[in-house]
């Protein structure tokens, strides 16, 4: 790891923090390379109940790498799959949140879109500029934007290459919470805590139920959710979280791990 991505832990949320600042953390495929890998990492410990991150106080990440990539041919993006292993992030079953400040623009509010849910501070900025460098989103922008804020506002933001503030953010559904500035990153960790006092499995599954309700039809997704629930009875998870109701006590999810 060349420390474009540095990681702390407390407890078990993982702080995965990029680290081109003088970039305004702009993607480049060594960022990307190692931020997929770290994700994949965490993603398959078992300790790591949720991830949280996030850029500096100047910018979340500020796009894509321009100077990269503006000498690259139609053949050698499609060839490379220019982009392709951001689904691995997208992918990760463990919940990520973005903690948000300053500038979230083009890759960088992709890769924000791609977390579960984002928190940002109120002098935050989203938006997908790449109409004016000649191009369109490449990691999810036309796709994500459209089904989190509808089709009129992704219309807006991807033709006019506008940015967003946070109050209109919060308002169109892009971020979850807006906070100050100075308070993001500490209450997306109090959040990230939250959910990784759950138990991992089911706080995986909860996940996947969501997410299935961008994709299936009501009915299907109604059904795949009450499987869901059926399934969960008889769990060491079950069995704790409704005794901990009955015993009017907090549960204790993750004291075997």
């Amino acid at each position: 790891m060349s420390g474009l991505v540095e990681v702390t832990r407390e407890g078990r949320v993982a702080l995965l923090r990029l680290n081109r600042p003088k970039q305004l953390n702009a993607l480049n495929a060594a960022l990307a390379a190692e931020l997929v890998a770290t994700v994949r990492a965490l993603d398959a410990d078992t300790s790591v109940g949720c991830m949280v991150v996030t850029g500096s106080d100047r910018a979340f990440a500020a796009g894509a790498d321009i100077a990269e990539m503006a000498d690259m041919s139609a053949e050698a993006m499609s060839e490379a799959d220019y982009f392709g292993e951001w689904m691995d992030f997208a992918n990760a079953r463990t919940p990520k949140i973005a903690a948000v400040q300053g500038y979230a623009l083009g890759g960088g509010c992709e890769l924000m879109m791609m977390c579960d849910f984002a928190i940002a501070g109120q002098g935050a900025k989203f938006g997908q500029p790449e109409i004016k460098l000649g191009v369109v989103a490449g990691i999810g922008g036309t796709q994500r934007m459209t089904k989190l804020i509808g089709r009129a506002r992704a219309m807006d933001m991807h033709l006019t290459g506008r940015m967003m503030e946070a109050a209109e953010a919060l308002s169109a559904g892009l971020v979850a919470r807006v906070v100050p500035d100075d308070e993001v990153l500490a209450e997306a960790m109090k959040a990230a805590a939250e959910i990784a006092g759950y138990a991992r499995p089911v706080v995986r599954l909860a996940r996947e139920a969501v997410m299935r309700a961008e994709e299936a039809s009501l009915a299907e997704g109604l059904l795949y959710e009450r499987r869901l629930f059926h399934q969960l009875f008889g769990t060491a998870a079950q069995r704790e979280g409704m005794a901990a109701f009955l015993e009017k006590r907090p549960p204790r999810f993750n004291e075997a791990e």
